[in-house]
Order: structure tokens, then sequence, then C-alpha cells
């Protein structure tokens, strides 16, 4: 099925991903394991929040941990160009007959909430809080040094129509991957920064978030990451990788959380920015698009994700298999 053309002049102009909030259940134990180890740097913290942001943000937070019942995700949050994007979103989403209200959050300006099409609770907002700069204050990186966040990634149960969504929203195709035989999407990665991506949706049971990604400087800061996992206690914590994605050419490791958030450690992908630039097109058959040296991912990467909280999900309707591990 072909890539519809891209949308250049939307309704309301996305900047970029922001920041996610996950649902965990145990507050201190996600703390560490994200700041600690990983090594994002906490902005702020109480008895039901820890909120964090990577070295090279300077907004208050990238990543909020609130405490729950069970490990979910709360929202998925977007920055704006400017303050009048706000209210055309509000109109935009409104127009589509989706739930939309306007919600207080910390450390941010105005915060529409709202849900895309298949019920991913979304967040705009265009201020938030901004922080000195710390990116070349070298006594704080430890952990994988995570500089920003990258992307999100999503099990979709109809990848066609998340693509054909965020199109409208101004989102545009860099890779994907097809099943020849139905002409279905099984996958795509979709950007608004310049990037690769800044949301990708795999077909799945969904709408589920298959993971979170952080830019990390180096392939040598996850070889040395892995060192550190494998020795002070989070060995099971370490899914797939490291390797080197055909898809996006981008270096990874993929890491589950004590709640079993996934989180994908990620560097050396390429510019976006050109609007001519071409979709570059996968075939389902082939082993490369998941690890350009061939080897396949394990069966969790394409099973197990994190609920969005109150959200149903529903089977995929692309019915073919991905090459995976037995």
């Amino acid at each position: 099925m072909p890539i519809s053309p891209f949308n250049l002049y939307p309704d309301f102009n996305i900047l970029r991903l922001s920041h996610v909030e996950l649902v965990v259940t145990d507050l201190a134990r996600s703390r560490a394991y994200y700041a600690d180890l990983l090594g994002l740097q906490v902005t702020d913290e109480d008895a039901d929040h820890v909120y964090m942001r990577a070295l090279e943000e300077r907004g208050h937070h990238c990543m909020v941990l609130r405490r729950g019942e069970k490990g979910e995700v709360g929202y998925l949050g977007l920055k704006v160009f400017s303050e009048e994007d706000l209210d055309k979103a509000e109109r935009y989403f409104r127009n589509l007959d989706h739930k939309v209200e306007w919600v207080e959050r910390p450390y941010q300006g105005r915060t529409l909430r709202t849900h895309d099409n298949f019920g991913i609770p979304l967040e705009f907002y265009f201020k938030m809080d901004r922080l000195e700069p710390i990116h070349q204050k070298y006594a704080l990186y430890h952990g994988v040094k995570p500089l920003r966040i990258d992307h999100f990634n999503c099990f979709s149960p109809d990848v066609d129509a998340s693509v054909e969504f965020y199109n409208n929203l101004g989102f545009r195709v860099t890779e994907y991957t097809e099943d020849e035989s139905t002409g279905r999407l099984w996958a795509a990665w979709m950007h608004r920064k310049g990037g690769v991506h800044d949301m990708a949706f795999t077909s799945g049971v969904g709408p589920r978030l298959h993971h979170t990604a952080f830019w990390v400087p180096t392939p040598l800061n996850i070889i040395d990451l892995l060192d550190l996992m494998s020795t002070t206690g989070y060995l099971a914590n370490i899914e797939r990788g490291p390797g080197r994605h055909g898809i996006s050419n981008a270096f990874f490791l993929y890491l589950l959380d004590p709640d079993g958030h996934r989180t994908e450690i990620y560097c050396s992908d390429y510019q976006t920015v050109d609007p001519d630039l071409e979709p570059i097109k996968w075939q389902l058959t082939d082993p490369q698009r998941q690890t350009l040296w061939g080897a396949p991912a394990p069966r969790s990467w394409f099973e197990h994700g994190s609920a969005f909280r109150g959200l149903e999900t529903r089977q995929p309707v692309a019915t073919a298999s991905p090459i995976i591990a037995p």
C-alpha cells in the first residue's frame, strides 16, 4: 500500500516528542533504575512522583515516574511550536470528536490532553520550566550517559490507520516494513524533529507502548552499561542487543525496567529534515530489517508491551508473522 504524501502544512505545528509518564509500583526501585543505573538526572520528587531529564535537555523533565498499583503508561507528551498551536490543536481534535480537556501539570504551562485514533493519551504543551544547562557538567555523567529522549514506539492494531492519523498531524514516514502478500504495513517510523522517528508503530496487540528511547553519545556507552548491569544485579533486565538495526541504521540495546516498561538505548541514526525525502521500504521477510547483522529479535520483543492506563487493547488486523527466534 503506498505511503500517503506528506502533510507539510498541518492544522497545528508539533515540534517534537517531549516526555512520558510511567506508572510504577515501587518508586524507589524505579528511581534507582532510571537515575542511578541509566543516568537520568532527577529534577524534583515527592512521595508519589519523580521527575527526570537527560543531560542535554533544558526542559524540566522528559520522564515522570508516578507511583501506582501496576505498571502502566499515563500519557505521551509532545511539544508544539507556540501557544497559538495549542488552541489550534484543541479545535482540530474537537472537530474529530475526540475528547479534549485542559489539565494542570507541574512545571508546564497550558496543557491539552486528548487521544489519537486508537485512544493513546496524548498531552500537548508549549511552555515548560527551563533549567540551567548541564551538558558540560561532566561530573554528572554516569550510567549510559543519556543525552536526550529520542522516540516512542507503540504497538498498533492497524499500522496503516496509525500512519494515516499521524500523517495528518504532520509526521513524515522515514522507513517502513510492508507485508508483500497483503500490501499492509507491518511497521512504520515517523518524525517531526528531523531524526528517523519521534513515533513508530509496530503491528501487534494494541494500543500499547512498546518502548521509550534515549539517545546516548556512542556505542561504547552501551557496552559500558552492559558491563555495569551484568555485574550489579541487572542481568535479567537486558532483553535484546547490543546490535545495529537495519531500519534506522541505529546502534541499540533494549532493557526492561522493574515493572516491565521497555527502554531502548539508541544512537547513530541519520538526519531526515528534507521535506522531499523518500521513505525507505523494507520487506517483512528481510531479517536484516531487525538487525543488520542478521540476528533475530526474541519473541518477547514482538509480544510484550506496556498498557495505557484505562485503555482496552485489540488484536492486530495484520496476520503475517515476522521472523522471530524460537
